[in-house]
């Protein structure tokens, strides 16, 4: 089921507010979130994407750490 959300509401959600920063800005924001936090952020925008530590292990046999999941979503949202 595909939700839509309005342009208010990205503006306040916090996930499509780090789309706006700049890369600086971007970077700041992003090394503030942990690991977790980044994680959920990468499965909310890449439904396809394996970044959960159990898929993690199954699929690669480890798991995405702070660095790789900051790196990622930079790529993801800068491109």
């Amino acid at each position: 089921m595909y939700l839509s959300i309005n342009e208010e509401e990205k503006l306040r959600h916090p996930y499509y507010k780090i789309m706006d920063l700049s890369n600086d800005k971007l970077q700041v924001e992003l090394n503030s979130w942990s690991r977790l936090d980044l994680i959920e952020w990468l499965t909310w925008n890449d439904r396809n994407g394996v970044y959960q530590d159990e898929d993690s292990l199954r699929e690669f046999n480890n798991i995405l750490g702070k660095e790789e999941a900051i790196t990622i979503i930079t790529r993801q949202i800068l491109k």
